[in-house]
């Protein structure tokens, strides 16, 4: 008997599947933390269960039609570009697609064959799928209903997120004409920046009092999750070469260069520019984000160079449009919550088009069997400024698809549902939603449950003395205290 057929490589499948997981914690629990503790201490509980049911409702819809819409077989909606929009939704529970060798139709031949299932292959692309609902949640928490979310998020996984992957990692027509997005800086991060500015925009403002003091309840908590995204994103981007060759490994420096790099200069940027002229840790949690952001399009196609570029420019972008551009108008009407179209969206933006720039060719991504370079991507710094252009163009149609049909679906089930909390809702937050709390103020649950008063049942009474004689009358002098005791024998001492 043999545990593997013919064309599975254990390596290769075992490394997909650690990639996907690691991806998989960066929304459970990474961005749990992040913006559990992130927001006002009355919206904890609300965040964290928004994220968990975004989080099942994708990978329920993910296996019954969107992988295959994604990354199957085009549906033919008219001729050109119309036939390479999406594929054919069904769904991928039967036997054959458990087991069998994965492929994406549209690119056989425009790179090596998988080397394990289908089923690696779909829940790597689930983590992918599920944690972009997830970041653009950051823009509308403190406001949205609940069981508005529930019903906008499987219908946007489906008719937004899964058109942006088709297009350019299922080999539809952006695939085709060479844009490049190695690991989601449009389909993922872009999209989630313009999803959640457009729902902010339509969902309207949070309470007053709240948006003018938006204190974050919990800075270690914050910590925690922005750690697990940092070292997360090795799976983000180490995986989506497909293979666990050179050019993950490549991939995975480049992350966390970029990071680095970004973060550092944020830091920077605060203590010469800031409002405060102070470095601080949200400061340096937003540069972090942003280098991985926007070295999510680029990981393997520039080199160690071209990611250290990528983290500085990307941060001081990233930063001015967070301290600048917040103070024209139309970024103080819209209320996104966390930031996330300019931690996402822009970093995202970014970071996309400097592949156009910076994709070195001798970054090998396949290899021919002789050990010569089979697939690679020049930027216009390299001699191919038409990568510029392919790639201004990709981010100007996820923009614009994800603008449009986010305000479609929103508009929709506005009329037939409430897409906004009451206000007097919005005043309780968790209590009100969910009738839980993240830190109760009863006095009961500062007490240890060691030292709490038991409540099963009383202890029993103590035993009736023998009546033998009657009682003492009580004596009304108080009783004299009781003499010192004796000191303790000096160490010298013997015992």
């Amino acid at each position: 008997m043999d545990p593997y057929p013919a064309w599975l490589s254990p390596g290769d499948n075992a490394w997909q599947l650690i990639a996907a997981t690691l991806v998989g914690l960066m929304s459970i629990p990474g961005l749990v933390l992040l913006y559990g503790g992130l927001v006002q201490r009355k919206w904890v509980v609300n965040t964290m269960l928004m994220a968990f049911a975004g989080f099942a409702l994708v990978l329920v819809a993910w296996v019954l039609y969107e992988f295959s819409m994604a990354f199957g077989r085009p549906l033919r909606l008219g001729p050109g570009v119309l036939g390479h929009v999406v594929g054919v939704p069904r769904p991928i529970l039967d036997p054959g697609s458990m087991q069998g060798r994965a492929h994406i139709p549209l690119l056989d031949g425009a790179m090596p064959d998988f080397r394990y299932p289908k089923s690696t292959l779909a829940y790597f692309h689930f983590a992918f799928a599920a944690i972009t609902p997830l970041l653009f949640l950051g823009s509308v928490l403190g406001r949205m209903s609940f069981r508005a979310w529930l019903v906008f998020v499987p219908l946007w996984s489906g008719l937004v997120y899964s058109v942006n992957a088709f297009l350019l990692w299922g080999g539809g027509w952006w695939a085709h004409a060479g844009a490049l997005d190695y690991s989601g800086g449009y389909v993922i991060h872009l999209a989630a920046g313009t999803t959640g500015f457009t729902a902010a925009a339509v969902i309207g403002p949070r309470l007053a009092g709240d948006r003018a003091r938006p204190l974050p309840n919990n800075l270690p908590m914050v910590a925690a999750g922005a750690g697990i995204l940092w070292l997360g994103w090795n799976g983000f981007n180490g995986g989506d070469m497909y293979f666990g060759g050179a050019n993950a490994a490549a991939a995975v420096l480049n992350t966390n260069l970029s990071a680095a790099v970004a973060l550092l200069t944020w830091l920077l940027l605060d203590m010469a520019a800031g409002p405060q002229r102070k470095p601080t840790f949200l400061g340096a949690v937003n540069g972090m984000i942003t280098g991985l952001v926007a070295i999510t399009p680029a990981a393997g196609f520039v080199n160690g160079w071209g990611a250290l570029v990528t983290g500085l420019v990307a941060s001081v972008v990233v930063w001015l449009s967070w301290n600048r551009l917040n103070r024209l108008g139309l970024f103080r009407r819209v209320d996104d919550t966390l930031g996330v179209f300019h931690t996402h969206g822009v970093a995202g933006l970014t970071g996309g088009l400097l592949v156009g720039l910076l994709a070195d060719p001798a970054m090998a991504v396949y290899l021919r069997p002789d050990g010569s370079t089979a697939v690679a991507a020049a930027g216009a710094l390299y001699g191919h400024p038409r990568q510029l252009a392919l790639q201004a163009g990709a981010a100007v149609t996820v923009i614009a698809w994800d603008a449009l049909l986010t305000f479609a679906i929103l508009s929709v089930l506005g009329r037939v549902m409430a897409l906004r909390l009451p206000d007097d809702v919005l005043e309780s937050g968790d209590l009100g939603v969910h009738d839980e709390e993240a830190y109760p103020g009863e006095p009961v649950a500062s007490v240890p449950p060691w030292a709490a008063p038991p409540t099963a049942m009383p202890p029993p009474a103590p035993p009736a003395p023998a009546q033998t004689a009657p009682p003492a009358p009580p004596d009304p002098a108080p009783p004299e205290p009781a003499p010192p005791a004796p000191p303790p024998p000096a160490k010298h001492a013997p015992p």
